[in-house]
């Protein structure tokens, strides 16, 4: 399960603090457990409801924290040096999860009455202004600033609120009123009261889950005025959002007893609007669920919005509706669930937004599937007879398609052809209380899969298991390219997912298969991610021999070639990838049937140039790297041009692996058309590429050039397009049938990052991805790798056309 490090608050560092004129130590460590939940001193004033003042406290821990001897204690908001802080004593505990209602002076004015406290006190509380600390003692504090507050020990907790408030944490809650208390909706302690405090109407809640008007020590409990449909809203943001919400009701469909824990309730008596979701989650953080399917429940809570990896503006992720803070009334057990509704999702993908958010726009889930499944967030849903189009990963998590028909590839996946074709069946599938089998890409589940909808970080729209469709298997194989003929040049390229000595040698060992077996012993192979020698230890290592020899070994224990390999040591930490890997590109080849021109000076920083030899190109440096030094590869992998002969004809192989898209928004996210940020650079390094390609072709417009390696987008991206412009270099993915134009699964999606592409004056070839890792749950590398078979050409067209048919005659003779 992936960490949730953002629902609770990180800790604020001391320098953070500000009194009114300077700034301070922070006033307490943030409370792990213990703290104020909710103040209000406007009982009993002129317009209230309430008719008494009151501290409630509440217990974020998973154990029980006794209060015995401790006080809740009170300061005016302009303290002076005659002020006295006010104590109220404390008694018994605070169960983990529940409440703790102090009650304070009663005035002449409101209507309601607290419900039953756990202590009271007689201090009359500022209505707009004052201090409220949670002390472990009940002798009486004498700090009267923040700075002197922050350095006493038995502070468990402060909080100033009103604006003119002396003593605080960091900043004060705004103003108070007679109908309006400063609550913590999500127990959140950042030691900054106005970040973790909002204002609004007071919510008492005693220790046994009663609010205000409950004087019944055993009431009937009753639903509130507030359904699930009112906390969804029509929108993707709760209209209800910070507010604490009392009495929903709702059945239990499902738990979740590990990572984000909790559980789900569902309306049994739905409203007539798509839009609204009848289904929510409610959050119990590192508490277990104390409830069980078929509990007929009542859930008091605040509702909150979760925004996977945080609430930056950057992030551009969707959010979850929850319930936090949360007590349950079950009023039965054993009650029948609600029908799992069938998924079935409509043609559109997503709103736009002119690449604005779109989490205020009314949803439309007859149009859009993302909406959809937004109008059905926390549901009870069922997908039926889905078939797998993302294998299962390290976290269990599987893609599937509830469009089945949608772009497939002919080993069952679904292909990705455009930013204008996103392939809006896609749905990830979690464990919940099932964990689905693992899958590979083409399996399918028969049957009903059944659980309850969320969003999630990597992926977004996900389906939390409760139970999955009977396993299929679909029969996929890895596939194996035939061997190159004699005449042929074979290059392929190969991801092979941050390769380091220090990996287990079954990581070699199942590389060094592929490249025999499924691979035919290439003559030469376009490594990326090769990590240098001790992988992601940070200590400057740069050099690489003991990778290649450990990966060379294992090619040739299996049964392959004994290759020889070219590369470039980076600048430490310059390249970019796993810091301290130092990853780069490189070149495996066969000297048997083909031989690398060496030319020294190729470093790190030396560029390359293209020069005349004999009236034809050659390279300054060979191996050597392609403008190494230009803003376009920072923190990225420079090219890496070697220069090979094969057959007396020179052909340059250049190593390629473009900046990532890390960065980029989501495209299942709020900001719609989502924003490729990453795309920027990788257009100015397709230049460069480009350039260079145009540099050997001024120089020898018959030369063979080949680029291959992870360019990190796809075919019909602007990046392949510039450096197919001009027709010097074919992209042979374009040469494939659409369905089959991937090397690639990212979030159900079959697409291409990997590219061989090839000089236009290279017409006879055989191209080839081979998948091998990309579809299966079981993968040596996430990428599959390529392979093209070339003929070079001779430089001349009319000479071609003989040394080919007499290459052609002696491949067809019999061997002596």
């Amino acid at each position: 399960m992936r960490p949730t490090p953002l629902r609770l608050g990180a800790a604020v560092t001391a320098a953070s603090a500000v009194t009114l004129a300077l700034a301070t130590p922070t006033l307490a460590v943030p409370s792990q457990d213990a703290l104020i939940a909710e103040v209000y001193g406007g009982g009993g004033n002129s317009g209230a409801t309430l008719t008494q003042d009151f501290v409630e406290l509440a217990n974020r821990g998973a154990v029980p924290v006794s209060v015995e001897g401790w006080s809740v204690q009170y300061l005016p908001a302009s303290a002076s040096a005659s002020s006295q802080w006010q104590v109220t004593p404390l008694t018994g505990s605070i169960a983990p999860g529940a409440r703790f209602l102090v009650a304070q002076a009663k005035g002449s004015g409101g209507t309601v009455e607290l419900p039953t406290p756990d202590a009271t006190g007689t201090t009359a509380m500022g209505g707009s202004g004052g201090t409220v600390a949670l002390v472990a003692t009940t002798t009486a504090l004498t700090c009267k600033t923040a700075a002197d507050c922050g350095a006493d020990a038995r502070i468990r907790d402060l909080v100033g609120y009103g604006t003119s408030t002396v003593v605080r944490e960091t900043t004060p809650t705004a103003n108070l009123s007679n109908t309006t208390s400063a609550a913590r909706p999500a127990l959140t302690d950042t030691d900054d009261n106005s970040a973790d405090f909002t204002t609004g109407a007071p919510t008492p809640v005693n220790s046994k889950g009663q609010g205000a008007g409950d004087p019944d020590p055993d009431p009937e409990p009753q639903p509130g005025d507030k359904r699930i449909r009112d906390i969804q809203g029509t929108t993707r943001i709760s209209p209800l959002v910070g507010r604490r919400v009392a009495g929903v009701p709702g059945v239990v469909t499902a738990v979740r007893n590990t990572g984000d824990r909790g559980f789900w309730i569902q309306d049994t008596a739905p409203d007539a609007d798509p839009r609204t979701s009848e289904g929510v989650f409610v959050y119990t953080a590192n508490l277990a669920p104390t409830v069980e399917p078929g509990d007929d429940v009542l859930v008091t809570g605040t509702v909150a919005e979760y925004r996977p990896a945080g609430d930056a503006a950057s992030n551009s992720l969707q959010t979850l509706t929850e319930l936090t803070g949360a007590t349950v009334t079950v009023k039965s057990k054993g009650n029948a669930l609600p029908a799992p509704e069938v998924l079935s999702v409509p043609a559109g993908y997503t709103p736009t937004a002119g690449g604005g958010s779109i989490e205020q726009l009314p949803l439309e889930p007859a149009t859009y599937s993302q909406d959809y499944f937004e109008s059905r967030e926390g549901m009870y849903v069922q997908a039926n007879d889905v078939r797998v189009v993302g294998p299962t990963n390290g976290f269990d998590e599987t893609f599937v398609t509830l469009r089945p028909e949608q772009n497939p590839t002919p080993r069952g996946g679904t292909v990705y052809l455009g930013y204008d074709q996103p392939n809006n069946g896609r749905i990830k599938v979690k464990p919940g209380s099932a964990t689905p089998p693992r899958s590979n890409v083409g399996d399918t589940w028969r049957g009903a899969t059944v659980g309850n909808v969320e969003y999630t970080n990597f992926g977004g729209y996900t389906l939390a298991a409760k139970s999955v469709g009977e396993y299929a298997s679909g029969g996929i194989q890895r596939e194996r390219t035939d061997a190159q003929r004699g005449y042929e040049l074979s290059v392929a390229t190969y991801n092979v997912e941050n390769l380091a000595a220090t990996n287990e040698q079954a990581k070699f060992d199942r590389l060094a298969a592929a490249v025999v077996d499924n691979l035919a012993n290439p003559d030469v192979v376009v490594l990326e991610e090769i990590q240098d020698d001790n992988g992601t230890t940070d200590d400057g290592t740069v050099t690489a021999g003991a990778t290649f020899a450990k990966f060379t070994d294992a090619i040739a224990a299996a049964g392959g070639l004994r290759y020889q390999w070219r590369q470039v040591d980076p600048v430490d930490g310059e390249d970019g990838g796993a810091p301290g890997g130092n990853i780069r590109v490189a070149f495996l080849f066969n000297p048997a049937r083909v031989s690398f021109v060496d030319r020294a000076g190729g470093d790190a920083t030396t560029p390359v140039q293209v020069v005349k030899q004999h009236g034809r190109a050659a390279l300054s440096v060979s191996p050597g790297r392609v403008a190494p030094a230009d803003p376009a590869w920072e923190d990225s992998r420079k090219p890496l041009a070697g220069e090979f002969k094969f057959r007396g004809r020179t052909v340059f192989v250049v190593a390629n692996h473009f900046n990532s898209k890390g960065g980029d928004q989501a495209v299942h996210g709020r900001y719609q058309e989502p924003n490729r940020t990453s795309e920027v650079q990788r257009a100015k390094q397709a230049a460069l590429l480009k350039g260079f390609v145009d540099q050997v072709k001024a120089v020898d417009r018959g030369a063979n050039v080949v680029l291959a390696g992870d360019l990190n987008d796809y075919q019909f991206s602007p990046v392949v397009r510039t450096l197919t412009a001009g027709g010097q270099v074919v992209a042979l993915i374009d040469t494939l049938p659409e369905a089959e134009r991937y090397s690639y699964v990212f979030e159900g999606n079959s697409q291409t990052l990997d590219h061989l592409l090839i000089s236009s004056n290279i017409t006879r070839y055989r191209y080839d991805v081979v998948h091998v890792n990309a579809e299966f749950a079981d993968q040596a590398s996430d990428h599959d790798p390529q392979v093209v078979k070339v003929r070079p050409s001779t430089g001349n067209a009319n000479v071609d056309k003989v040394v080919f048919l007499l290459e052609d005659v002696l491949e067809c003779l019999p061997r002596t």
